[in-house]
């Protein structure tokens, strides 16, 4: 081995800001409620699952899957009511888009701008593409500071703007008045990330015919697909047939297109979970703002945040009673005592919230 190569090491040749980063972190699942990804917690009905199985079985894995994935987008339009002109770009998960996205605007000085606490994402992103990070606070209700994020982008002109909507961890709608002022004083891309769209009242889906810097990005990941890892962005040619070029080719497997494909076909199956999953919602949200000393946070997605005296203990507790749900104490000053459950089935539900007492009880 040369006196050269023996030099090379991790710490010599990846960049700083890169080693400073903690790898995204996916808890160990097996034997628990799992409560904590934000997963649609209903499987499809047997006779859909049989005749996906059978697709599958014929599926041609030997090949290739379509580049263009001309299909799937067909389907895609079709259940999303695309303004005139619109078309979507594919990627494996949302979070490919967001790099996508990072990897287009990212000049040297380039800064992508998004509130906190938000989707980690965006920053993690941000350092992965070498772009400056800006995060601007929310209120304490964890509502939009418009004021506050009108003079971050009058100070900062971010080439990107990431609003999640609804928020994630927080799960509240932002004002849709207040998201529109941002998109009209952006001088850069403003990417409305609309993951939870299945479960939420509002969607930025029709505004798209009417700024020209907003795009839209939505996952299928919440309304059941989280398996197939696959989500898109809306919005003009224009800036689509500039972004494809980063797009990896094939990013979007034979098997994905295909399920998905064949999902989207029973779309109404889907929502009717998603409508399901909303009434538990309802209900886990009494059962939580029943328990003293917990504070749920109204919730437009699939999961609720909530605050609790000695969060990190009650979630360990929630673990020994066997439901694993996210912890986000620690992870940002305003998330302090903070813990995130997914909305599971009502069995699932009903058995965290005796978890919840039991562990609170425990402590007192």
């Amino acid at each position: 081995m040369s006196s050269a190569s023996s030099a090379v090491t991790p710490t010599s040749l990846i960049r700083t800001e890169i080693q400073a980063l903690h790898a995204y972190h996916v808890p160990p699942s097996t034997g628990f409620i799992k409560l904590d990804a934000m997963e649609n917690p209903y499987l499809l009905p047997q006779t859909l699952r049989d005749e996906i199985a059978r697709m599958v079985a014929d599926a041609a894995i030997n090949r290739y899957p379509d580049a263009g994935a001309h299909e799937l987008k067909a389907h895609i339009r079709s259940v999303t009511n695309l303004p005139s002109g619109m078309d979507v770009l594919l990627g494996n998960g949302s979070d490919e888009i967001i790099q996508v996205l990072a990897m287009a605007v990212a000049k040297p000085g380039a800064v992508l701008l998004s509130v906190e606490p938000s989707f980690v994402m965006y920053k993690m992103i941000a350092a992965f593409t070498g772009m400056r990070y800006v995060g601007v606070p929310l209120t304490q209700d964890f509502s939009l500071d418009l004021q506050a994020t009108l003079d971050a982008i009058k100070r900062e002109q971010p080439a990107l703007v990431f609003l999640a909507y609804p928020n994630n961890p927080t799960g509240n709608l932002f004002d849709a008045e207040a998201v529109k002022r941002i998109i009209e004083a952006s001088p850069g891309l403003v990417v409305v990330d609309e993951a939870y769209y299945a479960f939420a009242s509002d969607s930025f889906i029709p505004q798209l015919a009417h700024y020209d810097n907003l795009l839209v990005m939505r996952t299928f990941s919440k309304l059941g697909m989280a398996g197939l890892r696959l989500g898109f962005l809306a919005g003009s040619t224009a800036w689509l047939a500039q972004l494809e070029k980063l797009r990896l080719p094939y990013n979007v497997g034979v098997l994905p297109q295909l399920v998905a494909s064949k999902l989207l076909q029973h779309h109404d199956i889907l929502l009717a979970q998603a409508a399901s999953i909303k009434q538990e919602r309802t209900r886990l949200m009494s059962g939580l703002s029943a328990i003293t000393g917990v504070k749920a946070y109204p919730s437009e997605a699939n999961f609720i945040l909530f605050r609790v005296a000695k969060a990190t203990q009650i979630f360990e507790g929630l673990k020994q009673r066997g439901v694993l749900i996210k912890n986000l104490n620690g992870g940002h000053p305003a998330l302090t005592d903070c813990l995130r459950v997914t909305v599971g089935t009502p069995e699932e539900g009903a058995r965290f919230i005796t978890a919840l007492q039991d562990s609170i009880n425990q402590l007192a």
